[in-house]
């Protein structure tokens, strides 16, 4: 089991930045992926970043040259720096690891408000 906790979401200006850290806990030596998800009012839960155990990240379109995650595997912590925030990256950003037996955890979740 993985345990997740999330922090660092908040309200933030249109053009701001923020970052958000994930904190593992548990069995934190079988995790290979970890990454960020986020979830707007009445849309689908979307893959943000993610960054494999060997540094591979993955980002999404509507976030690169913006958003940066980082990995420190010693901390078990994962990290998103946002910058250049628009209204339309408001949303519940969510914590996601994987494991190498393919479980998958998720946090609870962190409110991320981008006002215009």
């Amino acid at each position: 089991q993985v345990q997740l906790v999330e922090s660092g979401g908040g309200l933030v200006q249109t053009g701001g930045s923020l970052r958000l850290s994930c904190a593992a806990s548990g069995s934190t030596g079988s995790i290979n992926v970890m990454g960020w998800y986020r979830q707007a009012p009445g849309k689908q839960r979307e893959l943000v970043a993610t960054k494999t155990s060997d540094g591979r990240t993955n980002y999404a379109d509507s976030v690169k040259g913006r958003f940066t995650i980082s990995r420190d595997n010693a901390k078990s912590t994962v990290y998103l720096q946002m910058n250049s925030l628009k209204p339309e990256d408001t949303a519940v950003y969510y914590c996601n690891t994987g494991t190498y037996r393919g479980a998958f955890y998720w946090g609870q979740g962190t409110q991320v408000t981008v006002s215009s």
